[in-house]
């Protein structure tokens, strides 16, 4: 992955990448999971999903290590449902840091993690992929974005930009909702990787690839 400059602690990190180029580092292999990841690991039956599901959850120690200077194998990552309280599935938080935020995001073959201070978003989608249909796109988009999107001569880009934009603000959680002004938004095309990214954050963001 990408190294050399030091990281700012100020900022936000979002970084985009291969699932191979994840699987591929020297730093990261399964034995950092913990044991409750490694046990949802095992009822994943398709190997390709497996591997993203993976490689996401590798990739958001490494971003955790490179904002807080601590070893991949330091961080302890957890989720927390908000809706029922339960443990294990949810929202990504990390035990002892309540004011880190943390997020990843997995999609054929395509993995992204931001870590940085306060609440947090990230989404990753091929760049050719098309969402919908729009009954699902309405619960996410502004009727009026989603309009102007879609009136294009190929709306498809547009509303994928839109998709993950909204994504991303709702993974950052109660203050990533479209009214908080504080709340910046950075969306972005990796070309070499095929993959559309937007992460939603209070601070400055930096982002990084593999």
């Amino acid at each position: 992955m990408t190294g050399g400059q030091e990281p700012d602690r100020a900022a936000a990190l979002a970084v985009v990448a291969t699932t191979r180029e994840v699987l591929a580092h020297p730093d990261l292999d399964e034995g950092l999971l913990a044991p409750w990841e490694r046990r949802r690991l095992t009822g994943i039956r398709l190997p390709s999903r497996r591997d993203d599901v993976l490689a996401a959850r590798l990739l958001v120690r490494l971003c955790v290590a490179r904002v807080t200077g601590l070893p991949p194998d330091t961080p302890a990552l957890a989720q927390l449902c908000p809706a029922c309280g339960g443990q294990g599935h949810g929202r990504p938080y990390l035990r002892g840091r309540p004011g880190t935020g943390v997020s990843l995001s997995h999609a054929d073959g395509l993995v992204a993690a931001a870590v940085g201070p306060g609440a947090i978003g990230v989404d990753v989608e091929p760049s050719t992929r098309r969402p919908g249909p729009v009954h699902v796109l309405r619960r996410l988009l502004p009727e009026a974005d989603l309009a102007e999107a879609a009136a294009r001569p190929d709306s498809g880009p547009a509303l994928l930009r839109l998709w993950v934009r909204a994504e991303a603000r709702m993974k950052a959680g109660p203050t990533g909702r479209a009214d908080q002004d504080d709340m910046r938004l950075h969306e972005w095309t990796d070309r070499p990787r095929a993959a559309v990214a937007a992460v939603a954050c209070t601070t400055r963001i930096t982002i990084a690839s593999a």
